[in-house]
């Protein structure tokens, strides 16, 4: 009996590693995808990104002054027409200057009457001088220094009213200035961002983040970036589907509008393990023909394009 003691200690040791193992082995289950990847209509199919945007194209509204931010009449989500204001600057500065400047034009208007009297006056002394039926009255000198007193009154007079000229034109400028410092939409559209607030410091020229962003919703376009591998598959007026990553469901017939003839350096990556950055993308435009979809401006959506086989050739 004892010689089977071993055996059935090393048979029971091996079971209990083996359960043990396979108990501890990770179990494979089933994963459901939160929501299911789009299906095509189409026999053969290029897929492509896009990215929502307004048929306007997105307006990146800035300013060409910079100063300070006394005034922001909108907000997002409004509606706009053109040259409704966006915000307003700091124009004390400028309305200060203003004041000089108008000050300067009244001198200067003030100024032509007075030259203008002087004119009159040389020029009436020398149309006696020259008026004299005898010339012995008056020397050929005195009728010289006559002539040129009126030529200097004349030249005079000229600088005056130039100068009427010049002050009129720096009234103007600083009311242009002050006109440019209020911002105003350039087209009818809605207000998609705003990163301006009063009191901020709004740089002048292009920022990273536009200070207003406008656009026109009604009706969205999508803006897709087809792989330049790709690329001769899309034909114009081609059917084409879009549909709201996260919910396939969520889908929407799409209108081809344009090319843009100019192909880009890819900047949206999927994170696909054959993926290479320095692909290039060719940009189509499509219209969202439902506008009942909930879609926002920068939304990300994929992109199904009826296209012809891989096989086969393609012209536009």
């Amino acid at each position: 009996m004892k010689k089977y003691i071993l055996p059935i200690i090393a048979f029971g040791a091996l079971t209990f590693g083996i359960v043990s193992m396979v108990k501890s082995q990770p179990r494979m289950e089933a994963t459901v995808p939160p929501s299911p990847p789009p299906v095509s209509p189409y026999n053969h199919t290029v897929a492509a990104d896009g990215l929502v945007e307004s048929s306007s194209e997105n307006i990146s509204i800035g300013t060409p002054i910079a100063d300070v931010v006394t005034e922001v009449p909108v907000v997002v989500g409004q509606q706009v027409r053109a040259g409704d204001i966006l915000f307003k600057l700091d124009v004390r500065q400028l309305e200060a200057d203003l004041a000089v400047r108008k000050a300067e034009l009244e001198v200067a208007q003030a100024q032509v009457p007075v030259d203008a009297a002087s004119y009159d006056d040389v020029k009436q002394q020398l149309d006696f001088a020259e008026s004299l039926s005898d010339k012995r009255a008056i020397s050929s000198q005195e009728l010289a220094k006559r002539e040129h007193a009126v030529e200097v009154a004349r030249a005079r007079l000229e600088g005056s009213r130039a100068q009427v000229t010049a002050a009129a034109a720096d009234v103007e400028s600083v009311q242009t200035q002050i006109e440019r410092s209020i911002i105003r939409a350039p087209i009818d559209g809605e207000v998609l961002q705003c990163k301006v607030h009063v009191g901020e410091f709004a740089p002048a020229g292009v920022t990273d983040t536009p200070l207003i962003m406008l656009g026109q919703l009604k009706p969205l376009n999508i803006r897709v970036d087809v792989d330049e591998n790709e690329a001769w598959r899309v034909r114009p007026n081609a059917a084409a589907v879009a549909t709201v990553r996260g919910n396939a469901n969520l889908k929407t017939k799409l209108s081809f509008v344009r090319f843009e003839p100019y192909v880009l350096p890819k900047k949206s990556l999927t994170g696909d393990n054959t993926e290479r950055v320095d692909t290039r993308v060719l940009q189509v435009i499509y219209r969202v023909d439902d506008n009942k979809l909930p879609l926002f401006v920068g939304q990300q959506m994929d992109v199904l394009i009826d296209a012809p086989a891989p096989d086969q050739q393609a012209a536009r």
